[in-house]
Order: C-alpha cells, then structure tokens, then sequence
C-alpha cells in the first residue's frame, strides 16, 4: 500500500491541522523532538505505519489508532 494512502478519517490535530495520509503521519512523527520520538508510543505508531505501507489490510486502521494513542498519550513515559 503506498505512503499516499488516506486513512478511512483524518486525524485532528489540537490547533485545527488533519493527518491525513500514512506519509503525512510519517512526517508529524519526523518533525518531533528526537527524544520525543523514541518515546515507546511513537515507536509504536511507527511500527504501525509501517506495517501498513508494508502489507495494507487491516494495518491501516492499527496507524491511525497507533497514531490517535500516540498523540493523546498521558506523559507517564517522561
């Protein structure tokens, strides 16, 4: 499945910007803090995503509840 692929909704992000693609929550995950990106939230949003653009299926909804999890993560790995 390509990284252009949509999700079946976009994600909504605080402030009114949408993720709307496998490739544009690549992005968001690229453009946070290294040390936020480690976090094991991220690493299992990336996972997600990857298994999606990899195999398809039923992994695209597992990014974007991996992606919705991460971004709404409670700050207990800090």
């Amino acid at each position: 499945m390509p990284w252009s692929t949509p999700f079946d909704e976009p994600i909504r992000l605080r402030g009114g910007a949408t993720i709307t693609t496998l490739q544009h929550a690549a992005d968001y995950i690229m453009k946070l803090p290294e040390h936020e990106q480690q976090l094991e939230r991220w690493q299992t949003a990336v996972e997600n995503l990857i298994n999606a653009a990899e195999t398809g299926g039923g992994w695209l909804m597992f990014a974007r509840i991996g992606m919705m999890r991460a971004l709404n993560g409670d700050g207990s790995e800090r």
